[in-house]
């Protein structure tokens, strides 16, 4: 599972929302006050970007946006290196309310916000022999994935989360939205996308006996 610690979570929201609380429109005398986390959405009640749980294996990673990079490679037409801003250029933004169930026993329902997987491994050219996207993350976290659930579910990456920017301990800047997926498979401070033909890759809780597949309504632990 890679998930963050309630008390650091609501610190950390806190700082986001408090920091540089109004902007000034230049001759409008109105100020921008800074998004708030929203509590519901089409009526229903969200959990809150501090219900989380945390359980990451080398505790909240603080990625720094103006260093950020995301590698997209292996199995690619155009292996691709590319920086905060260009991982988000040109692509049509998605949300929607999924719900994260940690093996642990807890789950939050929160309003996900970003662009498909699919369009990202668009953009760097899928390679037909592609059968598994391995994702890595800045703190040596690894998963797994088959190539076709990204084409046959809207899975999100994303960097809004309640409509705030995803605060660094939930897994700035991207996290995958794993939908119908156990917690363990929604890795969060994304670094790495490698598409690659090995379907024996196990990632980090995988090879310590945790299901590849993840699947929410089997089992987590056995093969």
């Amino acid at each position: 599972m890679h998930t963050g610690m309630k008390s650091a979570a609501i610190l950390a929201v806190g700082m986001f929302l408090a920091s540089g609380c109004a902007r000034q429109q230049q001759g409008s005398g109105i100020a921008d006050l800074k998004r708030v986390e929203v509590k519901e959405y089409q009526g229903k009640r969200l959990s809150s970007v501090g219900d989380f749980v945390e359980n990451s294996i080398k505790g909240p990673q603080y990625v720094k946006q103006a260093s950020y990079r995301m590698r997209l490679h292996g199995l690619v037409k155009r292996p691709l290196t590319l920086t905060y801003a260009q991982v988000l250029a040109g692509k049509r933004r998605y949300r929607k309310v999924v719900r994260l169930d940690c093996v642990e026993g807890w789950s939050v329902n929160i309003l996900w916000e970003g662009f498909l997987m699919r369009d990202l491994l668009k953009q760097a050219g899928v390679d037909p022999r592609t059968k598994v996207v391995i994702l890595r993350a800045a703190d040596g976290y690894s998963t797994s994935f088959p190539l076709d659930y990204f084409y046959k579910k809207d899975i999100i990456v994303a960097d809004k989360m309640n409509g705030v920017l995803i605060p660094a301990v939930r897994g700035f800047p991207f996290m995958l939205v794993a939908e119908d997926k156990w917690g363990y498979k929604w890795i969060k401070w994304i670094t790495s996308i490698e598409l690659s033909d090995d379907v024996s890759f196990r990632g980090y809780w995988e090879r310590r006996g945790y299901t590849n597949s993840g699947d929410r309504d089997k089992a987590s632990i056995g093969r």
